[in-house]
């Protein structure tokens, strides 16, 4: 892309980024995110009503007397956006492309963490982790986080998220809040294909899984799936030559087939299935995303649950 054409990009997203940030999420973001880390900071003496949980035992056992620890608010947070830059992104039907709009939330989402005096920095990733952005604060580090999201070219299509939850666990020693912003079409490890061409919901996501369960027991997850509505069914019209946008693999698919149509349905309920319950019993608070939609309504709503 041109620099003048970049540069007016990342100027539309700001203007309309910054104005998001400030008048409709900053309060919900605030409420929602701010003061989960708390901190240590003094021991007292222990007075009714005082959570037993929070007693010093060292202190108390010292001291003959019960001693409680005294914590204080974080006051400043790290936030981490995991983007995914894989092929499938470049989907969309209606409204605007899955990348175009993964690019406006992650804005939205970095203005939102400066008014609030947070640190933010990103992971790209597709089947490997594509770029690092340490997280630091200010206007000029968020432009370049913006150019980035419009511009940056990955070397590989394929989708891995494995790869940066390990890297966010690895690379962030602090507890942080991290929105893991992608498709989630993560594919499972069966080798198995119905007639569709799509392979089976049933496979082993071991490391998906695995890796997403320890991430959450050290940091704040929130997922936030983006998709288009025409992902969801096969409309009738006929032979389609489908292609695999990651793998680039291509093949005639019969829409006219209400069978090919049932399967291709179950086997899109059947991964939302999949990812709901790995979300809910890992505590990872997750939200669904048209393109074709509205994204304040949804991020709002994730907010307010929180």
């Amino acid at each position: 892309m041109e620099a003048r054409e970049l540069l007016k990009r990342v100027r539309k997203i700001e203007i309309k980024s910054r104005g998001l940030s400030r008048d409709i999420f900053a309060g919900h973001y605030h409420s929602a995110f701010k003061g989960r880390g708390m901190a240590f900071s003094e021991v007292r003496e222990y007075q009714p009503g005082d959570d037993i949980r929070s007693i010093d035992w060292n202190v108390t056992a010292r001291l003959s007397h019960p001693y409680v620890k005294v914590y204080e608010e974080e006051r400043e947070l790290t936030v981490m956006l995991l983007i995914d830059t894989s092929g499938s992104r470049e989907f969309g039907t209606s409204g605007m492309l899955k990348k175009n709009m993964m690019t406006e939330i992650a804005a939205v989402l970095s203005f939102s963490a400066i008014h609030n005096n947070d640190k933010i920095g990103v992971i790209f990733f597709s089947n490997k982790v594509e770029k690092f952005i340490p997280p630091k604060k200010g206007r000029k580090h968020i432009l370049h986080i913006i150019r980035e999201l419009i511009d940056f070219v990955p070397e590989n299509r394929g989708t891995d998220i494995a790869g940066p939850l390990r890297y966010l666990t690895n690379a962030i020693k602090k507890r942080s809040t991290a929105f893991i912003i992608s498709d989630f079409l993560v594919k499972p490890g069966s080798d198995k294909e119905d007639s569709t061409g799509m392979q089976e919901a049933d496979g082993n996501h071991k490391g998906f899984e695995d890796t997403l369960r320890i991430a959450a027991r050290k940091h704040d997850l929130v997922a936030i799936r983006i998709y288009d509505g025409r992902e969801a069914e096969l409309p009738p019209v006929g032979m389609l030559r489908v292609r695999d946008a990651e793998t680039g693999d291509a093949r005639w698919v019969d829409s006219f087939s209400a069978k090919v149509r049932r399967q291709y349905s179950e086997w899109w309920r059947s991964h939302e299935r999949w990812l709901n319950e790995l979300f809910m019993k890992n505590g990872v608070d997750a939200v669904s995303v048209d393109t074709g939609g509205d994204y304040v309504r949804p991020l709002i709503s994730l907010f307010k649950r929180r």
